[in-house]
């Protein structure tokens, strides 16, 4: 799943904390090598410098090889991406964000300080088509009480739930949720409102964080924890006292 990059919001928010350097002359290399790839369609080289799995905007499936990739290297790579890569200057457009990689432009773009390709943060006309036919269909699966979201965020497990959290415009994130034994398709157990999202510094790691009476249910994500962290976790406290604690599986994200 979704562990090795911080999901695209967060890493175009994240270049806001850097400051942008000028690039190292080795950096330029393997810019202009990318670029002359980009230049020429070259799928297998590029597909060879990515770093999988390559995530794409859920629902969108991410690109989880180099077969993958060159299947789908148009969807990705259409003329106004290939367009900004080529006429990119390595020298003005091309920034050097320390250790989160480099970057083109706003965060179309980024690279590890290896040469290595780490995201695609642009999207296609075709990505975009697929991601409303892909939200369109999970609505009709839905039960009629939570049919309606402008984004889906994720879908989580723990050993008693599966959780649902969506954005509903405006960053106004909804919790659902239904013990692990039901569907989805049936009415969720809970429902919560006017959620936050809470980011922890540059990392990656961030929350979602849903009040209700006297109870607040937090999801965390984990980027970056200890060998051991789980890739996400659901906290639950009455007031100021933990009452529930589980790890959870990233189902969708």
């Amino acid at each position: 799943m979704k562990l090795k990059n911080v999901f695209l919001v967060l890493l175009i928010l994240s270049s806001a904390f850097l400051t942008a350097q000028e690039l190292k002359t080795e950096y330029k290399a393997f810019v202009n090598k990318f670029m002359t790839n980009v230049k020429n369609d070259n799928k297998e080289a590029i597909g060879d410098l990515i770093v999988y799995p390559l995530e794409r905007e859920y629902p969108i499936p991410d690109i989880v090889d180099k077969t993958d990739f060159i299947k789908r290297y148009k969807e990705l790579f259409d003329s106004t991406l290939k367009n900004e890569i080529i006429t990119s200057n390595p020298e003005k457009d091309w920034s050097d964000m320390g250790l989160r990689g480099i970057m083109l432009n706003h965060g179309s773009i980024w690279m590890d300080v290896d040469g290595r390709l780490t995201a695609v943060n642009y999207q296609s006309k075709f990505e975009t088509d697929l991601r409303n036919k892909l939200i369109a269909s999970q609505k009709k699966d839905l039960d009629s009480s939570i049919a309606f979201f402008q984004k889906p965020i994720c879908i989580l497990e723990t050993a008693k739930f599966r959780i649902r959290i969506d954005n509903l415009g405006n960053n106004n994130y909804r919790y659902a949720s239904w013990s692990i034994d039901k569907k989805m398709t049936e009415k969720p157990d809970l429902i919560i409102y006017r959620g936050e999202l809470v980011v922890e510094g540059i990392g990656g790691n961030h929350q979602y964080e849903f009040i209700k009476d006297n109870f607040k249910y937090e999801c965390a994500f984990i980027v970056l924890g200890e060998k051991n962290s789980p890739p996400a976790k659901l906290t639950i406290y009455q007031g100021t006292k933990v009452i529930l604690t589980q790890s959870a599986k990233i189902i969708a994200k």
